[in-house]
């Protein structure tokens, strides 16, 4: 993984009482997305297999991080910009 890689978050959902988020990753040609607070990749489009793992591994290890940055979303925001 090389090349500048983007990170989307989700605000926080919630479905039957248990919250979760999505992040998004993305380096131009690939793209990948994952759940938190499972830290699983869901789907992906050009990462290999061990590059998934990478990303997973870095979704556990930032866990706490991407959980703030999930909560602090608040929709109406993005709307009134």
């Amino acid at each position: 993984m090389e090349n500048e890689m983007n990170m989307l978050v989700s605000p926080v959902c919630v479905k039957d009482g248990k919250q979760y988020a999505f992040v998004s990753f993305a380096d131009g040609a690939r793209s990948a997305e994952g759940r938190i607070p499972d830290c699983k990749i869901l789907s992906s489009y050009g990462f290999t297999e061990e590059e998934v793992s990478k990303l997973e591994d870095y979704m556990k290890r930032e866990l706490t991080n991407l959980k703030k940055m999930a909560a602090g979303i608040r929709l109406i925001d993005a709307f009134m910009k």
